[in-house]
């Protein structure tokens, strides 16, 4: 099968990448502002990032977690939600995204990006990456049930 009928751009590389849904005792989410400098600059995520070489998901979140927020979380306490699946310009990004209730710490930012912590609901006042946004409603879901 070509690259063109799988959906894949020819030469286009495959990105995963691994975030996190990082909730307080009150039912918020963790957002962060990429810094300039970046690609996508003042737009809002979810922590995360690149899964190394033979890294699973779920421990390049815990790293990630730890050199971007100085939290600690395990495994355990990591529930994949959904992933995201989205066609860059030069990259394919595929994204899972897991929901984190318990960890040790405050988080900080270490890596020059703003936090917020917001409401799912309101997380569609945050411009995102077009990977991002369409797990908002995933976490309203999970958060807000009903409402």
């Amino acid at each position: 099968m070509s690259g063109e009928a799988s959906g894949q751009a020819p030469g286009r590389r495959l990105l995963l990448v691994v975030a996190c849904a990082l909730l307080d005792a009150d039912g918020r989410v963790l957002i962060a502002q990429r810094p300039e400098g970046k690609s996508l600059a003042g737009l809002w995520e979810f922590p995360g990032g690149k899964v190394e070489a033979g890294e699973s998901p779920e421990a390049a979140l815990i790293r990630e977690l730890a050199e971007e927020l100085g939290i600690v979380t395990w495994e355990s306490c990591l529930a994949p939600l959904t992933f995201a699946s989205h066609a860059y310009e030069d990259f394919h990004l595929v994204m899972p995204l897991f929901v984190c209730r318990r960890y040790e710490g405050i988080p900080a930012a270490r890596e020059g990006q703003a936090l917020k912590w917001a409401r799912p609901k309101a997380l569609r006042d945050y411009p995102m990456p077009p990977a991002d946004a369409p797990l908002i409603a995933h976490l309203i879901d999970l958060v807000e049930p009903g409402r």
